[in-house]
């Protein structure tokens, strides 16, 4: 039965906004809540938290692909729900651009960002399409730093021309050498709940490793950042540049680096895949009695082995019902 579940909301995950098939889900090696695995290159441990399920690199990006979005191999895993009655994901991305210093905590000018996001913004779309313009409203959660935990957190609300709400939500761990990237997915109408289980039930379990700490900074042999803490709101690029080119142009930037949207859709974008998952529960082929290690590219699996979902055959009602969803969608 937990096979069926996994499967009900890989299908939900997978047939999103974005016109894709259903990807062969046999082939993904997910690892079952309570395991305890490698992410990155000695980088830090995870303990996947109990009812979630895990995806090394390798499968982060073939999900990622799936999903319509372009990768970089700064993936280092993502997270899912093994409800199908839960609506997001989390994709996990480390980026080795130096030390940020985090001198600007209290500093970090909301206002002047804001001012450039919109003014960049405005300018971006005289080149593009009414249908295909973004405007953007305000901040929706603003940039906030936790000493503590050396994590930035900012959220940019912006719509289209039909007034459809989209949301990029930010939340990134500053290291010895750069910082993590917590990059959460998520159904408008659970939003704030599913941002509670990002910094309290995923965030605690992410433990980066002796020598990797922000704290572990040596002045003397490690490489500073070009950028703080203000240039990493803007993306990582600098005040500067990002100036200039705005949101979208960044944004831009960034689908080639895999970062990833939160999409605010009307009505909810997992919705349309309910009966299509329903029909195919019964294809769903059970797990057999033999188990399997996960296969990390650094594997240091503790616990639990792989959960893997086997369909017979992919929904043959696909494309019927992700067209209803891209009719209420836009992407930045």
């Amino acid at each position: 039965m937990r096979s069926k579940s996994i499967y009900s909301i890989i299908l939900v995950l997978l047939i999103t906004v974005f016109t894709t098939s259903v990807y062969a889900v046999e082939n993904l090696k997910w690892v079952s809540g309570g395991t305890k695995v490698d992410v990155g290159d000695k980088l830090a441990t995870f303990k996947i938290p109990d009812q979630l399920t895990y995806l090394n690199k390798e499968d982060t990006i073939t999900v990622q692909k799936e999903f319509g979005n372009s990768a970089s191999s700064r993936e280092i895993g993502s997270v899912y729900p093994t409800s199908d009655k839960e609506n997001w994901y989390v994709v996990m991305e480390y980026d080795e651009v130096g030390h940020i210093m985090d001198d600007e905590q209290n500093n970090i000018d909301k206002d002047a960002i804001l001012k450039s996001y919109k003014e960049g913004t405005e300018e971006h779309n005289k080149d593009r399409k009414p249908e295909e313009q973004i405007h953007v409203v305000g901040w929706h959660v603003p940039p906030s730093y936790d000493a503590k935990t050396h994590t930035l957190q900012w959220s940019m609300l912006a719509e289209d021309n039909k007034k459809n709400p989209i949301i990029n939500y930010n939340l990134q761990m500053l290291t010895r050498k750069g910082y993590v990237s917590f990059i959460l997915v998520s159904d408008p109408a659970t939003l704030a709940q599913d941002k509670k289980i990002l910094t309290e039930q995923i965030m605690p379990q992410f433990q980066l490793k002796e020598g990797n700490r922000y704290s572990d900074y040596d002045a003397s042999t490690d490489k500073l950042a070009e950028f703080g803490l203000t240039g990493l709101v803007l993306g990582g690029l600098g005040l500067a540049v990002a100036k200039k080119i705005g949101i979208l142009a960044l944004i831009l930037v960034f689908l080639k680096k895999a970062w990833i949207i939160v999409i605010l859709v009307l009505g909810g974008i997992f919705k349309v895949v309910t009966n299509i998952f329903k029909k195919k529960k019964a294809h769903v082929m059970e797990p057999s009695s033999d188990s399997q290690e996960a296969t990390d590219p650094n594997p240091s699996v503790e616990k639990t082995p792989i959960v893997e979902s086997n369909a017979s055959s992919t929904p043959s009602n696909q494309t019927d019902s992700t067209s209803s969803s891209n009719d209420n969608s836009k992407t930045m």
